[in-house]
Order: C-alpha cells, then sequence, then structure tokens
C-alpha cells in the first residue's frame, strides 16, 4: 500500500475509503492496547523491584574507589587495571575507560545539580504513591 496504488484493490471513494477508515481505527486501538498493556506490565516490575536494562557495570563501590585514587594523583589508565566488573555478561573483566570516565562526569553533574537529583527523586516517589492523580511539582528554589 505504501509503494504506490495496487490496480482493484484501493477505491478512494464511497467503500474503499469507509474500508480503509475502517482499518486505521483497529489499527490506531490495536497500538493503543499494546501500549497500556506495556506500561502495565512496566509498572508492575518497577513495583517488584525489576528495572529493565543492562546491570550497572560501575557500581557505586567502583566509583568511590575511583574518586579516593584520583584524589590521590592516580590516572583513570592506572586504576583501571584494578577494577573488575562484578555483573553481566563482561564479569570478571575490566570496564573500559569510556565506562570509567561516564561514571565520573554523571557523578560531577549530579553535585553540580542537587536540586535536579531531589526533583527527580519527588517525581519518582509521586509516581509510585498509589494514586493516578497527576500534581505538579513543587517548585525548587536555588
Amino acid at each position: 500500500m505504501l509503494a504506490g496504488p495496487l490496480a482493484g484493490i484501493y477505491d478512494p471513494t464511497g467503500p474503499g475509503r469507509v474500508l480503509f477508515g475502517f482499518f486505521a481505527a483497529t489499527a490506531e486501538t490495536e497500538r493503543e492496547n499494546i501500549r497500556e498493556a506495556t506500561l502495565e506490565g512496566l509498572d508492575a516490575a518497577a513495583r517488584k523491584g525489576k528495572h529493565g536494562g543492562r546491570p550497572a557495570v560501575i557500581t557505586d563501590d567502583m566509583l568511590h574507589t575511583v574518586l579516593r585514587r584520583r584524589a590521590g594523583g592516580e590516572s583513570v589508565e592506572a586504576i583501571r587495571p584494578d577494577l573488575f566488573i562484578p555483573t553481566g555478561k563482561r564479569t570478571g573483566h575490566n570496564p573500559s575507560l569510556a565506562s570509567i570516565y561516564r561514571a565520573l562526569a554523571e557523578h560531577d553533574k549530579a553535585q553540580s545539580y542537587p536540586e535536579a537529583i531531589a526533583a527527580a527523586h519527588v517525581d519518582f516517589a509521586a509516581l509510585h504513591s498509589g494514586d493516578d492523580i497527576p500534581r505538579p511539582r513543587p517548585e525548587v528554589h536555588s
């Protein structure tokens, strides 16, 4: 249908228009049902403490080790061989330099914008408070 007209299949007037309107409405309804079921499944998993995605490569302990040793003057390249990934497909391997630098950047961002972190925690708590009434985000004054 998307590639071009098919002879004898699509009639833009009368019954053809009604038929394709029906197909469009059916497809839209089915898509909305799939979306709702997906969101319900994600919400149920979150209530059970399950969150999608890969396990974190850089754990909090690893990050604190990197921060402590960098404060002592060591480079990330020198610290990397002493770090080991605890879970996932690469268990026992060293994390990449990019993963370490990404974790450091995220840590720096969290330290630079604590009000954004606090607002995110408030939003998350509001989402999981049990009521489905959307509420405005509290204002954060800096």
